[in-house]
Order: C-alpha cells, then sequence, then structure tokens
C-alpha cells in the first residue's frame, strides 16, 4: 500500500506516522508530503528515510491513500486532485465534514456506510470524535433526547504554536501568542473563531457533527468549548437527556462493551478520567457516570481521550484499516 501522508512534519503529521508504525499498517512506500520550505528533507519511517515532497509531486506518484492533516484551504484545494488520480483521501480537517456528499466516520460506529466509490472521505472534529463514541450505545438503547457539552480542550489542540505559548509561559519567557490572551493559569472559552450566533466554531462543530454520525437529527444539541493549560488531551463534561430512563449499572455496562471505550468509574478510589492517564492512548475514557438529579432520565459523565490520536491520527488510520479489510482500497501495486 502506497500511502501519501500529507502534513507529514506537522503535529498531527508526526502522530499519524507513529500511529501507522505502531499498527503495522501495510506501507510498502511512504511519501511525506509537506509545504515547500519542507520539501527534501528526510524523515524517518520503520529504519527507512523517505525525503519529503511537495504537493504536486505526490499527486504526481499516485498513492493508494493519502491522509490529510495540512489544514482546510489545503485540502479544499488538493484531495480532489489525489482522488481524480484515483487515491483515497482521509482528511483530518474541517474542509468536507458537513458535505453531504462526503462520508463523516469514526470506524466503530459508522464504518459501515464507507463504499469503494468514497475518494474523499471526512474525519470528525476530535471532541466530536470522543463523545459520538460514547454516545452511540447509550442513544441506541435510550434514545437521545437532548446533549449539553461543555469542553475542557488542550493547547495542542490549537497545534504547535499554542504549545510553545504554554511553553513560554510556564518558563517565563515572552514570545508569540497563539490565543488572545495568556493560556496559563487560565481558561478561555474560545475555541476557533466566533460566528455570527456567539458560539465558536468549534462549539457548532459539536452541535452538528454527531446528528451526521449517528445518522439522526431528532436530537438537540448545544456545548461551550474552552480552552485550559493542559499540553494533550481533552475532557468533557456531558449531560445527555434520553426518552427512556436508565439503570446506571446497565449504562456502564454498554460503555465498558464498546469497543475503544474504556470505564474509568470508582470515585471511593479517585479512579476517573484524566488527561494525563489518557496521554499517548487509543481509547475513550468515561467516567463520574451519575444521574441528574434535577430531571428526569438524564446522565451525566465525563469523556476524556488523548485528541492527538483517538482524536485525530488514529481515527484517520482507523477509516484506512476499514477500507483496507473490507476490499475497498486495494494497492495499485502488488508485489
Amino acid at each position: 500500500m502506497r500511502v501519501a501522508v500529507v502534513g507529514a512534519t506537522g503535529m498531527v503529521g508526526n502522530v499519524m506516522l507513529q500511529v501507522l508504525a505502531e499498527r503495522n499498517f501495510p506501507v510498502t512506500e511512504l511519501i511525506p508530503v509537506a509545504s515547500e520550505r519542507s520539501v527534501g528533507n528526510q524523515i524517518e519511517f520503520q529504519g527507512t528515510n523517505y525525503t519529503v515532497v511537495g504537493l504536486e509531486t505526490a499527486v504526481a506518484m499516485q498513492p493508494d491513500i493519502a491522509l490529510f492533516s495540512a489544514g482546510g484551504d489545503t485540502s479544499l484545494e488538493w484531495a480532489p486532485k489525489f482522488a481524480a488520480v484515483g487515491t483515497t483521501v482521509i482528511d483530518n480537517s474541517s474542509a468536507w465534514r458537513m458535505d453531504p456528499t462526503k462520508k463523516l466516520v469514526v470506524p466503530e460506529i459508522n464504518g459501515d456506510v464507507l463504499a469503494s466509490e468514497d475518494k474523499i472521505i471526512a474525519n470528525p472534529n476530535c471532541s466530536t470524535i470522543q463523545l459520538v463514541m460514547a454516545l452511540a450505545p447509550l442513544h441506541k438503547e435510550y434514545k437521545m433526547k437532548r446533549v449539553v457539552i461543555s469542553t475542557y480542550q488542550s493547547v495542542s489542540g490549537t497545534g504547535v504554536k499554542a504549545v510553545r505559548q504554554l511553553d513560554n509561559e510556564e518558563a517565563g519567557v515572552e514570545g508569540e501568542m497563539a490565543y488572545p490572551h495568556p493560556i496559563g493559569r487560565n481558561a478561555l472559552p474560545h475555541c476557533d473563531v466566533f460566528l455570527e450566533n456567539g458560539y465558536t466554531k468549534e462549539e457548532m462543530k459539536l452541535v452538528k457533527e454527531p446528528k451526521k454520525i449517528l445518522r439522526d437529527d431528532s436530537f438537540a444539541v448545544t456545548a461551550t468549548a474552552v480552552r485550559i493549560p493542559t499540553a494533550g488531551g481533552h475532557s468533557e463534561a456531558v449531560n445527555v437527556q434520553f426518552e427512556n430512563d436508565f439503570e446506571l449499572g446497565k449504562v456502564r455496562e454498554l460503555l465498558a462493551q464498546t469497543e475503544g471505550v474504556i470505564v474509568q468509574d470508582d470515585v471511593q478510589n479517585n479512579v476517573y478520567p484524566m488527561p494525563i492517564l489518557a496521554n499517548n492512548k487509543d481509547e475513550v475514557f468515561v467516567g463520574r457516570i451519575r444521574r441528574d438529579e434535577s430531571q428526569p432520565n438524564t446522565l451525566n459523565m465525563w469523556i476524556v481521550a488523548d485528541n492527538l490520536r483517538k482524536g485525530a491520527a488514529t481515527n484517520t488510520i482507523q477509516i484506512a484499516e476499514y477500507l483496507v479489510a473490507n476490499n475497498l482500497v486495494k494497492p495499485s501495486v502488488t508485489a
């Protein structure tokens, strides 16, 4: 399998390379792709050095799969060019997510929507992925009416510039600012840009994307997204009102039986999900599972995941794995 990683020198691109190696994805030829300033540099992957190429060169090489993590503008311009030469693109930006002609996929939940004709496939927002991993089994069992989400998102979700800002602040060094305010010892209710309705783009992703993934727009969603001074890992406080009542033991059982979800819910022993425990892991962790005592059929829970892995790189590669396992993508050249 000839695999291009577009944005290979970036934060998510680096994790994609790491996850490809860890999961033994069948890469016979890696094509690392980056901006012109990185072209010609060397990237080591599984003991072999590969030369970084530009986008035009990568398209001409006609890879079987292209994993994109280079921003929405790049995806809008170049994903169709890769698709035109037969490459299957899995895109980690927001460019294609709400396009009605493109699939938005978390493989454990809706991988069955994929077909060999899908040449541009969208990877959901990091916060959405961990949310729907926990909501999907509960929605199937109890049917959701309304979901209220408050996120506590790490600076790595913004990118390397934001990580550097936090590092500088902790070291007492002045430097370039990724945010309009300090992030150290602070919390910014400001993830992505503000829209006319007063919500941010990040909040509206959480409103819209779960409905597309779950193939159901019958439930309501509202969100507040907050950036906190955590290096990695996103956390979410989630309140879900269901049509039908539930037993907490059954809720924990349903979540524990869900592929890719780990329940950490033993408050008597201070066991609950935390970003520091989710670091460098592919699972979604759920805890603080309890009833909302203010209204019937309503549940509170706390969801944590590594946003660079399951929230980005790992989910992208899991989509590629699903395509290969189901013969939806086949190598163009066989040994």
